[in-house]
C-alpha cells in the first residue's frame, strides 16, 4: 500500500517554515506498513491544490494533506476540496462547540464570524475532532483514494494522527508488514563501509532494502524488510542484522532506537563514577552544549573553558607561550596541553580539548583550513588525534563535535574504575 503527503502553504515554499510535518507523517506511516511514494509541497492556490490531488490519486491509495485549514481568506483547502469532490460546506455542530469552548475558556470572548467558519466542513467528510485547536481533521473518499486533511500546526496534527488517523488507517486498509532497523557507526566513511559490506549486501533478497545515511562523521545503516507474516519478517530482519553487526563490530555504536551518543556517554561516565571537563577553541562550546543537553549530565560533567583566544589558553589553562610559538595553536602539542590544563583546573578524571582552523581565514596558525586536533587527557596521560574536516566552517565544527564524542566513547568504555 502506498501513500502521498501534500503540504499546503506558501510559508513552506518560501522557506519561512520548515516542513517537519512530512517527516513525522512519513515515519508514522512506515510504522503502519504504508510506503510513502511521494511528498509534495504546494502553494495556497486553488489550481495548484487541484492538480496535486488529481496526480496523487493516480499514484496511491491514501493522500494525507496538512495545512490551509485556518479561518482566513488564504486558507482555501476546504473550499478547494469541495470543488474537487463536487461537495458543499456545511456547519458541523460538534466542531462549532469546540471552537466556542476554546474561545470561552482561553480567549474569554465570543466567537467571531470568521472563526465560526472553522466549523464548516465538506458534507460527506468524516470529521476528526481536534481537541487542541479550532481546525478539525477530515477523512474523505476521493475519486480513487482516501483523502485525509489535517491542520498544519504540528502538535495538533500529531495528536490527530495518533488518536484518530493512525487507528483508522489500520482498520480501513490491508497493509503488509514493513519493518526497519538502523545501526549507527562512527569512525569509517560511507564508501569504506560499502566496500566492506559489498558481498553481504549483494546477497540480500529482493524484498529487503539497504541504505547508507552518512552525516558528518557517522554513518547510519538502515535495513528494511517487507512481508505478510509479522513474525517471519521480524525473524528475518533480526537474522540479517546479526550478520551485519558481525561485519561492523569495530565501528558500531548501537541501534538508532537506543540513546544517542551524548546520552550513552552520560550513562557510561555516571555508572563508572568518572568526571569530564572540556576545553574548546575551534568548536566554541558546541561539545559542552551537546553534553549538557542530556538530563543528568551534572552527575559527571564538570564544565568547559571556551578558549577561543590564545591568551585564554595561556592565562586560564596554563598553556606555555613557548609551546604555542614552537608548534602554533593548531597542533597536537597545544591540544594535549589544553586537555591537561582543563583536567587539572576542574579536577576531572578525563578531559577533552579541541583546537583547529575552521576558516575561512587561517588565523594565528598556518595549518590549512579544516585542520583539527582533538586531545583526550585521562589517568593514563594525554593523546592528540589529527583530523582534516574539509573546508566548510559549519561542517568542520559539526564533524569535530561528532568525532569528539566518538573519542570520549572509546575512552570511557575502556576505562575500568579502581
Amino acid at each position: 500500500m502506498r501513500a502521498e503527503i501534500i503540504t499546503i502553504g506558501d510559508e513552506i515554499l518560501i522557506g519561512q517554515v520548515v516542513d517537519t510535518n512530512s517527516a513525522f507523517l512519513a515515519s508514522e506511516l512506515n510504522k503502519l506498513g504504508v510506503s510513502v511514494y511521494q511528498i509534495t509541497s504546494v502553494q495556497d492556490d486553488r489550481a495548484h491544490i487541484l492538480k496535486a490531488l488529481e496526480e496523487a490519486e493516480a499514484r496511491v491509495e491514501l493522500v494525507l494533506m496538512t495545512g490551509g485549514l485556518g479561518p482566513t481568506k488564504d486558507d482555501i483547502t476546504k473550499r478547494t476540496l469541495c470543488e474537487y469532490l463536487d461537495d458543499t460546506l456545511v456547519e458541523d455542530p460538534e466542531v462549532l462547540a469546540q471552537v466556542e469552548h476554546l474561545f470561552r475558556t482561553y480567549l474569554q470572548r465570543p466567537v467571531t464570524e470568521i472563526n465560526r467558519q472553522q466549523a464548516l466542513v465538506p458534507s460527506r467528510a468524516t470529521v476528526l475532532p481536534n481537541r487542541n485547536g479550532t481546525a478539525p481533521g477530515m477523512w474523505m473518499q476521493g475519486k480513487r483514494a482516501v483523502l485525509v486533511s489535517l491542520p498544519g500546526v504540528p502538535f495538533e496534527m500529531k495528536d490527530l494522527f495518533h488518536q484518530q488517523v493512525g487507528p483508522k488507517i489500520m482498520t480501513t486498509f490491508r497493509r503488509p508488514v514493513l519493518l526497519h532497523k538502523t545501526l549507527i557507526t562512527y569512525g569509517l566513511g560511507e564508501s569504506a563501509i560499502a566496500e566492506r559490506l559489498e558481498a553481504w549486501e549483494d546477497a540480500l533478497p529482493p524484498h529487503m532494502k539497504f541504505a547508507y545515511l552518512p552525516n558528518l562523521g557517522k554513518v547510519r545503516l538502515r535495513l528494511s524488510v517487507r512481508g505478510e507474516d509479522p513474525e517471519a519478517v521480524r525473524t528475518e530482519l533480526d537474522l540479517q542484522i546479526k550478520g551485519l553487526k558481525a561485519l561492523i563490530g569495530d565501528i558500531l555504536y548501537g541501534e538508532e532506537d537506543q540513546a544517542p551518543l551524548e546520552e550513552g556517554l552520560c550513562a557510561q561516565f555516571s555508572a563508572k563514577g568518572a568526571t569530564l571537563a572540556t576545553a574548546e577553541s575551534v568548536t566554541g562550546g558546541s561539545i559542552a552544549s551537546l553534553l549538557c543537553s542530556v538530563p543528568g549530565a551534572s552527575a559527571y560533567f564538570k564544565g568547559s573553558v571556551v578558549c577561543y583566544a590564545t591568551e585564554v589558553k595561556q592565562q586560564v589553562l596554563g598553556v606555555p607561550r613557548a609551546l604555542i610559538d614552537a608548534h602554533s595553536v593548531v597542533s597536537a602539542e597545544v591540544a594535549c596541553a589544553m586537555a591537561e590544563g582543563v583536567r587539572t583546573l576542574m579536577h576531572a578524571d578525563f578531559a577533552l580539548a579541541a583546537t583547529g582552523n575552521a576558516g575561512p581565514a587561517k588565523g594565528e596558525s598556518d595549518a590549512p583550513v579544516g585542520t583539527v586536533y582533538l586531545a583526550v587527557a585521562g589517568p593514563g596521560g594525554s593523546q592528540a588525534y589529527p583530523f582534516t574536516m574539509g573546508g566548510h566552517r559549519e561542517r568542520v565544527v559539526q564533524k569535530s563535535v561528532n568525532k569528539a564524542l566518538e573519542l570520549l566513547w572509546h575512552e570511557i568504555t575502556l576505562f575500568a574504575p579502581a
